[in-house]
């Protein structure tokens, strides 16, 4: 290598900021709350050769670490192949097709190339979630789908812009094909907008320390990523590690489907077979090869979060046994389910398998559910349409060092829920509750976090309500004795009526009319260790708090509290406990 270190980290910080900038002006520049206020989107750079990742922003989805990458190698393959348009300057390709190296189709992706000198040096890439892409069910999340089309509008690779220019004849055939359709040249704009602002600060970058020399530290970062992620996987002994996660239900049969993952580990690699995993079904839980193998990164991210972000940290993993399984959708089977639920099973497989190697970095099972709610309809004061889109929180597993966090995003980003009163400003609802699911987190030596807790009116008009979550039938895995969390609970009040939804966690086209409530409560995660070797301390602060009763400290801690305040009586607990209690984990 001839650059210096100090050179190869500016470099390194200097992409990494122009991704995150790219990232802020989305953002603040979209219309829709999925994407202004919930962060459900990201922006990268990617090879001019083979689309393989340089760099992403720190606050865009993890999720997309991979499938951004394969949908940008398949739109360099494509214009190789001519089965494409070449680019100009200025050209901005759009695509949503999930076959083509995506997730569901409300990711709606866009390509810039960047030029230096009149040759093609890298491309441009974002991801944001659009709140409708037509189909079905207003906001695309068709729990009921039998084929990709019932789920919106599939978009090939096509120049949205051309030299800069909005093609104003390919908009119009989007928005005739999506509700809401006025509001989307918002998002449009932002999301192009983001992409000229990445083209502006990495010429700035590339100008101050020259096209060879970016060039030559993108090269040795990815080695040194891939070096770096070799150097962690050494160090897990070599073994055979198994593991099991099951997703409720595909929304059409009532079945549960199995993610089966063995985890061989060989020297300094990883492999990841999904052999025996549940055939391809007929519902919208069906996951591209995209996510697939982007969900296994993303659960690496996590184990290992000191590996930068490049294609380089991919290198050591390889991932089969996919073929002939859900986990490898082809047209038309739908997919709206992939990249926020199936994705995170897949997530949960690879921490369940991972955890006993690595216990010290790995934790028990997250909530795993990004809960899609989408709600759309009229609104008559306003007199327009429009849709509603919500994703929410749940309890992180626990870990060796500390209980989960509670209401935290999902394992595959950092998307927020929208604040309350900004739903509640742009949409006909009202928020009845949104507090924590008290008592959901498993019971552990290190609990888990607690999930949410909202309670949502129409106010007004009519509306259509659905919903692509999971946990509903098995909650989050507990880990080294630790227990399971709570399962997800949907409840929904139509006038007298109330009543849990055939699937749980799953329902489409549920009429409301003003004044009926849908109630979520999402899981919370699993706990980590043999719950009655919890400090009794920590459960009664818990008691205290109001997130577990005493009943339920003596039933799943063993500890025995009396008296207001409660205080723990130690010959009770010493006598609950007094039992020969499983393995622990490290201390």
């Amino acid at each position: 290598m001839t650059l210096d270190p100090i050179t190869l980290s500016v470099i390194q910080s200097g992409l990494q900021q122009v991704c995150d900038e790219m990232d802020l002006s989305f953002s603040r520049a979209a219309f829709s709350p999925v994407i202004a206020e919930a962060n459900d989107r990201s922006d990268g750079i990617y090879s001019a050769t083979d689309g393989s990742l340089i760099a992403q922003g720190a606050s865009g989805l993890p999720v997309f670490v991979g499938t951004m990458q394969y949908s940008t190698r398949t739109l360099i393959e494509m214009i190789a192949a001519r089965q494409v348009a070449s680019p100009q300057p200025g050209d901005i390709y759009i695509v949503n097709d999930p076959y083509l190296g995506g997730t569901h189709l409300m990711d709606v992706r866009f390509a810039m190339p960047f030029y230096r000198n009149g040759e093609l040096f890298c491309w441009l890439s974002n991801t944001g979630h659009w709140p409708d892409t037509g189909g079905a069910v207003p906001g695309g999340f068709s729990a009921s789908a039998t084929a990709v089309e019932q789920e919106g509008l599939r978009l090939p690779p096509v120049r949205l812009f051309k030299e800069g220019k909005l093609d104003t004849e390919i908009y119009s055939i989007i928005t005739s094909n999506i509700r809401v359709a006025d509001q989307r040249i918002g998002d449009v704009k932002a999301q192009a907008a983001a992409l000229l602002v990445g083209e502006q600060r990495l010429g700035a970058l590339m100008d101050r320390y020259g096209d060879d020399t970016v060039a030559e530290a993108i090269t040795e970062l990815r080695q040194r990523a891939a070096t770096q992620m070799r150097a962690f996987i050494a160090d897990i002994p070599d073994g055979h590690y198994t593991s099991t996660a099951y997703i409720d239900s595909d929304g059409v049969v009532n079945e549960p489907l199995e993610i089966r993952l063995a985890v061989t580990k060989s020297g300094n690699e990883l492999t990841f077979d999904f052999s025996g995993s549940s055939a391809p079904c007929a519902g919208p839980m069906n996951s591209v090869r995209a996510t697939t193998y982007s969900s296994v990164y993303l659960a690496m991210r996590h184990i290992f979060p000191e590996v930068p972000m490049s294609a380089g940290a991919f290198e050591p993993l390889t991932i089969t046994g996919i073929e002939s399984t859900f986990l490898d959708a082809h047209y038309p089977r739908p997919v709206s389910g992939c990249a926020a639920e199936v994705s995170q099973r897949i997530a949960e497989a690879v921490f369940a398998a991972l955890v006993a190697p690595l216990p010290d970095r790995v934790t028990a099972a997250p909530a795993g559910t990004s809960g899609n709610f989408a709600l759309g309809g009229h609104d008559p004061d306003r007199g327009r349409d429009f849709v509603m889109y919500q994703i929410s929180g749940g309890g992180y597993g626990g870990n060796a060092d500390h209980d989960g966090l509670a209401n935290g995003c999902s394992t595959i980003g950092i998307s927020k829920a929208p604040p309350v009163e900004i739903m509640e400003q742009a949409f006909p609802v009202l928020y009845h509750r949104y507090a924590l699911h008290e008592g959901s987190g498993g019971a552990g030596r290190h609990r888990g976090g607690f999930g949410l807790d909202y309670e949502v009116e129409l106010r007004r008009g009519s509306a259509r309500a659905s919903f692509v979550m999971d946990h509903g039938r098995f909650g989050p895995q507990g880990v080294l004795g630790g227990c399971d969390g709570t399962v997800n609970k949907v409840r929904i009040r139509r006038g007298t009526e109330e009543y849990t939804p055939e699937h749980l966690s799953k329902e489409q086209d549920i009429h409301l009319s003003p004044g009926d409530r849908v109630h979520v409560r999402t899981p919370g995660g699993g706990g980590y260790g043999d719950p009655f070797a919890r400090p009794p301390e920590a459960v009664r602060h818990d008691v205290e708090m109001g997130r577990y009763t005493p009943d339920q400290a003596a039933a799943l801690f063993g500890v025995v509290l009396t008296g207001s305040p409660p205080q723990v009586d130690p010959d009770g607990t010493a006598r609950l406990r007094d039992r020969d209690t499983a393995q622990d984990g490290p201390a």
